[in-house]
């Protein structure tokens, strides 16, 4: 494993972060014995940064992750969570947040502790209410090591809020089509000129840059000198910089532990060739012509009061355009969000224009409007009926598939 120092304590961080955000799943919970087994097998391989967070899982993962690391595990890593700016509303709210997450995490001290997805509002809203004297109280008592924030806003505000205090460190969102996107790359280099560690999230952008590749990338891939996966192509791009720290990656498959270990571990700053450089520069303009919405699949827009899966429909509609949108896309939408198989419907029809997710969106990502778009492309006039059709077909489906299992379990 490749190690990176942080300037202000000399901390040795593992270039390779475990983030607890997209832990592997059993139903609508978390499989405790699969992921328990993948952060047990990234601490023995090196991994010693693992970032956790209030909503994370819906309010699980960070008593999840005090478990997985309860013994000789907690010596071994240094823990990152963060005070959720939403559920914020005073002073002393800060102390019982931060008090209950240590006892979550089953630890007297965070060693890396944020404050979460700040933007314009959020940051103004804090300082308000006295941040700076809570930051400063909690490390004085120790239950904060080092202090730092993660960024969802514009470059004037993140220039602010590293100037504000001498953080440790910051986290960014950074990858391929985020060059110059919230922090960017000039945050990234301000934050460094500043000596705060960067933890970057989002390597990915929330897997859509490993699992939703447009044709023009793909064959930029297949002609590359040394044949690797889009995940680690992209990995690789933001582990080249110098600048970062840590790259946090939501494993929740024991290959792509593997894949990324390995990939942290040859990968050093400027090791990608001008070549190397040229072929990512071709890939992301094809994926920012083919993208639809800039959507991370974070998850913060949810649960919405009217019942649309926000997320997925932005995945399907951005899967759909990468990967140039076939005959089958609209039924894939019906069969997913449609509610066609007994499950509660989530399809874009379904939203009042509210706003309450776009007051929670990293991404600043007008919501209402995208699920607008969405509902006229694959909803249509027709649309009960074609619900009505699809549950039809997947009901006979399902008979037919029960009579060939009787059948054969009869033979």
């Amino acid at each position: 494993m490749q190690y990176r120092t942080v300037p202000k304590t000399g901390d040795r961080l593992s270039l390779l972060g475990f983030g607890a955000m997209r832990l592997p799943m059993k139903g609508h919970t978390i499989d405790e014995e699969r992921a328990t087994a993948l952060i047990h097998a990234a601490v023995n391989a090196g991994v010693n940064y693992i970032d956790t967070a209030v909503p994370y899982h819906m309010g699980t993962s960070e008593a999840f992750v005090g478990r997985v690391l309860a013994g000789k595990y907690r010596e071994q890593v240094k823990v990152a969570t963060k005070l959720p700016p939403w559920t914020t509303h005073s002073r002393n709210d800060m102390d019982a947040t931060l008090s209950a997450q240590c006892s979550r995490l089953q630890t007297s001290s965070v060693d890396y502790y944020l404050l979460h997805s700040l933007n314009r509002e959020n940051w103004d809203r804090l300082l308000s209410l006295g941040v700076m004297d809570f930051l400063d109280a909690a490390e004085a008592k120790g239950q904060i090591k080092n202090a730092g924030f993660s960024f969802h806003g514009d470059p004037e505000t993140f220039r602010e809020i590293v100037d504000a205090r001498d953080w440790t460190f910051c986290q960014i969102q950074y990858n391929i089509l985020d060059e110059e996107h919230q922090a960017g790359t000039a945050g990234l280099r301000y934050a460094t000129k500043n000596d705060l560690a960067v933890m970057v999230m989002e390597p990915l952008r929330g897997g859509m840059l490993a699992n939703a590749v447009p044709p023009v990338a793909e064959a930029c891939y297949d002609a590359a000198a040394v044949q690797r996966s889009p995940a680690a192509h992209a990995l690789r791009w933001v582990m080249n910089h110098p600048e970062v720290t840590v790259v946090l990656s939501g494993m929740n498959d024991e290959g792509h532990l593997a894949e990324n270990q390995q990939t942290a571990r040859e990968t050093t700053p400027g090791s990608l060739s001008p070549d190397e450089e040229a072929m990512m520069a071709t890939a992301r303009d094809a994926w920012r012509q083919a993208m639809q919405v800039p959507c991370t699949g974070c998850g913060y827009c949810m649960p919405c009061p009217y019942g649309v899966n926000i997320p997925e429909c932005f995945n399907l509609w951005n899967n759909h355009s990468l990967r140039v949108q076939g005959r089958g896309a609209k039924t894939e939408y019906a069969v997913r969000l449609g509610g066609v198989l007994g499950d509660a419907p989530g399809n874009a029809g379904l939203c009042q224009a509210c706003g309450r997710c776009m007051a929670h969106c990293p991404q600043q990502i007008p919501i209402a409007g995208a699920l607008r778009d969405i509902q006229q492309i694959y909803e249509g006039p027709l649309w009960g009926a074609k619900r009505t059709i699809i549950s039809h077909a997947a009901g006979i489906a399902t008979r037919i598939l029960a009579h060939r299992a009787h059948q054969e379990r009869d033979k």
